[in-house]
């Protein structure tokens, strides 16, 4: 059992490689999950103290035996940061309903299936943090985000109930709205070079927060938490 462990999902180029990098920095061992098992391999070497777990999380059985190869290897997390997503943009008439169920599966059930494997013992220790990073589709639905926005919407009234469920018995949790793009070639790609620099919100600076988060002192802890550069509108 790890003293200091940490899983994160979606552990991809942005916001989940930096929060591996955080955590670790810190002397955490860090469970790291995420569909690209060669990008796994490649912050394994760069970082010693993280362990990859190749999973697809839309893979509910194949989750379930990645959290088992979790708690023989390593142990239960003291900390969970689900920062896996998926998204459809398609108008409700464009769109296959069959990617509703796959959305909702990535973003909210999969973290049913942490939750229910891993607070049993935090619940034993009467301590631990469980946090989703989210973005404004938790919290309003435009027409291109009819098979997206509920299932964000569903993750974070999840992690309420859990917050006033467990929070008294010492677990915390919470959720981060991301309102910004975050700073990753492929956004910068898309949103081209007319955008300046603070336009965006950095991997860097998200995980920053959700390090600070997961160690508030229990007089003060947060469970909605609004991340916006300061140049967004709002």
């Amino acid at each position: 059992m790890k003293e200091k462990l940490c899983l994160v999902t979606g552990v991809g180029e942005g916001t989940g490689a930096a929060i591996v990098r955080r955590f670790a920095s810190d002397g955490y061992t860090v469970a790291m999950l995420s569909r690209d098992q060669e990008r796994l391999r490649t912050y394994e070497s760069e970082h010693p103290q993280a362990v990859a777990f190749p999973c697809d999380l839309e893979d509910l059985q194949a989750l379930g035996q990645t959290i088992e190869q979790v708690q023989v290897e390593l142990g239960n997390p003291t900390v969970i940061i689900h920062n896996a997503v998926r998204a459809t943009f398609d108008r409700l008439l464009d769109s296959d309903p069959s990617e509703l169920e796959r959305n909702f599966r990535v973003n909210t059930t999969s973290l049913l299936y942490l939750a229910k494997a891993f607070v049993p013992t935090m619940l034993e220790q009467g301590s631990g943090s469980i946090i989703a990073t989210g973005n404004t589709a938790a919290f309003r639905g435009v027409p291109t985000y009819a098979l997206f926005a509920p299932t964000k919407a569903a993750q974070r009234i999840f992690l309420e109930s859990l917050a006033r469920d467990f929070g008294p018995q010492g677990i915390h949790v919470a959720y981060v709205n991301i309102d910004a793009v975050i700073d990753v070639p492929w956004t910068r790609d898309r949103f081209a070079s007319d955008k300046p620099d603070e336009f965006f919100i950095t991997p860097h600076s998200i995980a920053d927060e959700v390090f600070h988060i997961a160690h508030q002192p229990r007089d003060a802890w947060s469970f909605n938490v609004e991340l916006r550069p300061y140049a967004e509108r709002w």
